[in-house]
């Protein structure tokens, strides 16, 4: 049985410190998808048709990157961002350029996107923790979560001091969990969440997936709505489009999983803060 919203927020530590506010939802609109799903319309959003860029589906190339930023260059990365299916999770990075102050990035997924890129000057769906890792000056620590134990194990070496991981064997353990915020969720914090870190018997994904539940999901994103400084989420991990729209089954589950997070994450007690000015 899912478990009640309202229930998990009041089951965390209740003295929460966020202002009541309103938090800007964003969605990106590359595959129309989202046009097949509900669970965004009796909310207010804001809409960006991102459906006529071209080299943008997994591999970004340098145009599509420019004008993708161009369309996004408005927003910041405070707020709750729906950008499509995992392949472009690289969309992440974009937000997170946005960011200029010390912060740590928290990514849900099932694989690390930490390869080596193909291509100079081609961001991808694949490498882009790497790109934030390697170019952004404000960046302290990835904290991956639920991420596959075979492929943790074939991240470089020289990344170990700046990667830590709470991997898919770990997410039953809520006191393994407790252990592991405590230690490394001293920055504000940015969150990504790629679906495909669930269960395909929770949601169909359009990759490999992992072994995580829907509840164990839920619970640990809430543990992170306790965080002093959460600055913002993005969320991935959309179904392939169907015609026959909420008929389609993987569009009924993406629907559903998005509906419960669009919940959690707009609670009145959750509003990411305000950076600081610089």
């Amino acid at each position: 049985m899912a478990e009640n919203v309202e229930l998990l927020l009041q089951s965390t530590n209740n003295n929460f410190k966020w202002n009541v506010m309103q938090k800007k939802i964003t969605i990106l609109n590359f595959s129309n998808i989202y046009k097949e799903e509900n669970f965004y319309k009796n909310a207010a959003v804001t809409w960006i048709d991102c459906s006529d860029i071209c080299g943008a589906d997994c591999f970004c190339d340098s145009e599509a990157a420019q004008k993708i930023c161009q369309r996004i260059k408005d927003l910041s990365p405070h707020g709750l961002h729906f950008i499509d299916s995992g392949n472009y999770h690289y969309i992440s990075k974009f937000f997170t350029d946005k960011i200029h102050e010390a912060f740590s990035l928290v990514v849900f997924d099932h694989h690390p996107d930490m390869q080596p890129p193909l291509f100079e000057q081609i961001l991808t769906c694949g490498d882009w923790v790497k790109g934030v890792l390697d170019n952004n000056i404000f960046i302290k620590k990835i904290v991956l979560v639920g991420t596959s134990d075979k492929l943790i194990a074939n991240i470089p070496n020289k990344y170990s001091h700046r990667i830590v991981c709470f991997p898919e064997s770990k997410l039953h353990d809520r006191q393994a969990w407790q252990r592991f915020y405590n230690l490394h969720f001293s920055n504000p914090i940015y969150v990504s969440i790629d679906k495909d870190v669930l269960s395909p018997t929770d949601e169909a994904t359009n990759w490999d997936q992992g072994k995580a539940t829907l509840p164990e999901l839920k619970r640990l994103v809430v543990s992170l709505l306790q965080h002093n400084r959460l600055i913002g989420v993005d969320i991935c991990g959309e179904c392939n489009y169907s015609i026959a729209g909420l008929l389609d089954k993987n569009i009924q589950e993406n629907d559903y999983v998005n509906g419960e997070l669009l919940k959690l994450l707009n609670a009145p007690c959750y509003s990411p803060k305000t950076q600081n000015k610089q």
